[in-house]
Parts: C-alpha cells; structure tokens; sequence
C-alpha cells in the first residue's frame, strides 16, 4: 500500500535541511583550511575538537582518521556536527570570516561522521577490564559521552533511561531539520558497541533508588537534564500545546501530528524556532511566534531567528498572553496585554511590564507553548545541593553526595545550555569518575 500524498510530502517537510557534503564537494572545502597553529576554531569549540588535523584528513582522503580525530574529543560529533551553533563557536572563529567565508565546519564534521557510521567502523576498543562499575541516570548526550569516556577506559558501566529511546533531546526533542532520529539513535548504538549496557524504561526514584545505585555501584552520574515546561498559569490554558511534545510527535509520527490553520508560538527560545518551522513546514496558513519582550532579548540563536523568518513565520513582540478563549473545547483566540520593557530582572534581561488597559486579541485555531523547562526536580528529591535551582558540583563535577557526579543541563546555572557543553560535561565527568575509582583502588 502507497503512502497518501498529503502524509508523504508532510514526512518530507522535516526532512534533514542541509544535504550531504559529495566527497569532491569536501574535499573542496577542506582544502580551503588554512590549517592554523593553535588554531582559533578549535579553541572555540567546547569539546576542543582539532579541527585543523581533522580538515587535513578529509584534504588528504582519510575520512577514518578524520572520524578517529573528532570522536576522540567529542564521542557525539555526528549529532554536534548538526546541531551546534557553529555561527557562535567554531565557524564564528574561523580567521577566514572577517575577508572570506569561514570553511564550513560542521558540514565537514558530519561529512567525516556520515562516513564512519555508514562504514559502521568501530574505532574504539575498551581497554582491560577493571572491577569498577558505575551507573549512569539518563541517556541523553551527558550521560551517552560520560557512559562511553568510561567504557573506554575498562570500567563496567550501566546507563539507565526513563524513556523508551536513548539519546535524550536528541532523539526525542531537536526538529528532524537539524537531526534526524535515526542519528541519535546511532550514537547510542555506538556507545552500546563500546560495552555500555543501556537499560530503558528505569526512572531514578520509581524503578531504581540512588541508595539501589550507591550500595551497587563504585559511582553514580546523574545527566537528568531539565524538567517538563512550566506552565504560563494563564485561564484557558488546558487548551494550549506542549512544546516539547510538539517537536517529539514531529518526528515520531508527523503524518498524525494536529496542525492548526492558524497557529501561534508562545515564547522566543530555539525551541520556539523549531515549534513554529514545524507548524509552518506541515500546512499551517499563517504561524506567529508571540514573545513578551523584543528581538534584542531572544533567547533563540541569531542564525534560527533569520531562518524561521525566511521560512514565513511571523512575530508579535512585546505581547504576553493573559487568556485563552476556546469555544466547545477549539481555540478561538488569545487575549493579551501589550507590554514595555523596565528595569533588568534576575536574567538580567530588560523586566517586561504591562501597559494599563491594552488588551488584545490575536485569532488562533492552535497554541503552543514553548517557554523553557523546569528546573531539575531531582535535585530536592535526592537531597542534593542546588545553585539557582540546578544541582551543584564542584570542578570535578561531584555533587554534595560523595561518589555522586553529575552533569549536563541539569547542572548549568551558569552560561547557556546546549549539546555540545553536555557532552564536554559528560567527558570531563568521565576522567574525575576514572581518577577517583583509579585512587580508591
């Protein structure tokens, strides 16, 4: 049986955006390198890929050593080389950016990526087996780089998931746009290859305890990431979509996921981005992100905000939501207040503030919420310590419990969340765990 056309073309529509670099088409770009000293773009990476001697090998025809380079640095470089910033990080140093175009980077990465996956190369074997075991909760990039670090240094470990999945925001919460599922997903077996034992469906506090895990383990890695999205405790608000729901239908079934005529986007992270490119990419007329405070005060990165706008989506600054207004359970309308912008909040953001007897109505037949997430709920669970609501770790990324680390999104009270200073999270991690166990004997 064929697919219906409307389901096929909707499958398409999230389609991975860039294609793949051709081997002369890399080899081209790769020759473009300069091949700096103490090169600026590897600096700027937070994984501290070298990014010159990988370039070389691709210019040389060793797309192996080039894949061998990168994942020894950063384990998860095929999904980084999709969804890091490189506008802001690697590319952005490139001394070729100020004259010329800065050497593309990412596409070269996930070109040298591309070839290793689909020569299913093993390019790492454990060393030998010690008599140390540690357990890992969460099997997004922290915990996918921590579990492989480990495993690659001889110690037994055990890496527990909630979900169904491995892979985390990988997998389940980043538009197939910028990372098909089936990437993530690679990583993960990848990791398993190294002699990772992934056990889905456990939850740290219902299937297992942190005293299960500390009584059977010589240490524990918490990489728990962030908590569900807050709610804007706004009437009506029981008729408004889950962001991150939003983004994980979208690639586990598009073909079924409701898209609304008429759709509006609250909130202005990369999320956001991704909420209403989706809306728009599967057959919405007309999408409008609404944010409470201006352009200058997104969260989203540049280049994802010049994107959705070249892809038609619209903005409503300076407009916070008060109500929904549904009629035998269809969204109708939002009602809002227009906003100015007063003195900085504990962001350090411009504090938006309402202007007196400004309501408004914006038509919707679909609302999204995609404000940001919880802070990690686990961390008063587990009596652990806390700075500005994410679990505290010291340099060597232990937490207040003795043998218990942690890393990821969960422990970032400082600078931005993203994959990238996940998985550096999870390696650095990874060499204080084997430093310790190495110590105690």
């Amino acid at each position: 049986m064929t697919d219906h056309p409307q389901e096929t073309s909707r499958a398409h529509a999230l389609d991975e955006l860039l294609p793949p670099l051709s081997r002369n088409e890399a080899a081209v770009e790769a020759a473009r390198c300069l091949m700096c000293f103490d090169a600026p773009c590897t600096h700027a990476c937070p994984t501290h890929i070298d990014i010159p001697k990988f370039i070389k090998k691709i210019a040389t025809g060793n797309l192996r050593g080039s894949a061998r380079t990168i994942l020894e640095s950063n384990l998860l470089g095929a999904t980084c080389s999709r969804v890091c910033p490189v506008q802001e990080l690697c590319e952005g140093a490139c001394v070729l950016t100020s004259e010329h175009k800065p050497i593309a980077i990412g596409r070269l990465q996930r070109h040298a990526m591309d070839f290793a996956y689909g020569k299913g190369l093993n390019l790492f074997q454990p060393a030998k087996a010690t008599d140390k075991k540690v357990a890992i909760i969460g099997a997004g990039p922290a915990g996918l780089s921590c579990a492989g670090e480990l495993a690659k240094l001889g110690h037994a470990v055990t890496l527990f998931e909630k979900r169904t999945l491995a892979g985390g925001l990988s997998t389940y919460g980043i538009i197939g746009l910028r990372e098909p599922m089936e990437v993530a997903l690679a990583e993960a077996a990848m990791i398993e290859k190294l002699g990772v034992k992934i056990e889905a469906g456990k939850k740290l506090g219902a299937e297992i305890t942190l005293a299960d895990l500390q009584a059977n383990f010589d240490a524990v890695f918490l990489s728990v990431g962030l908590g569900a999205t807050p709610s804007l405790g706004i009437p009506g608000e029981e008729h408004i979509l889950d962001g991150l729901e939003y983004v994980e239908q979208s690639k586990l079934d598009a073909a079924n996921l409701a898209i609304g005529r008429n759709v509006l986007v609250i909130g202005a992270g990369n999320t956001a981005i991704d909420c209403a490119t989706i809306a728009k990419r599967l057959g919405a007329s007309q999408v409008t992100i609404v944010y409470r405070r201006t352009e200058n005060e997104m969260t989203a990165y540049a280049h994802e905000y010049d994107f959705v706008k070249r892809e038609g989506v619209n903005f409503r600054f300076l407009t916070q939501p008060v109500r929904v207004h549904a009629e035998n359970g269809s969204v109708k309308s939002l009602e809002c207040l227009r906003m100015s912008l007063g003195t900085a909040d504990a962001s350090g953001r411009p504090s938006p503030q309402p202007v007196a007897g400004s309501e408004f109505f914006l038509s919707a037949d679909q609302i999204v919420r995609a404000i940001g997430q919880h802070k990690p709920s686990l961390a008063s669970l587990l009596k652990l310590k806390t700075e500005k609501g994410f679990i505290q770790v010291n340099a060597n990324f232990e937490t207040s419990s003795t043998g218990v680390f942690a890393g990821g999104d969960c422990i970032r009270a400082r600078g931005a969340a993203s994959t990238v200073m996940a998985v550096q999270d999870g390696k650095l991690a990874a060499r204080s765990i084997h430093e310790r166990l190495v110590s105690n004997g």
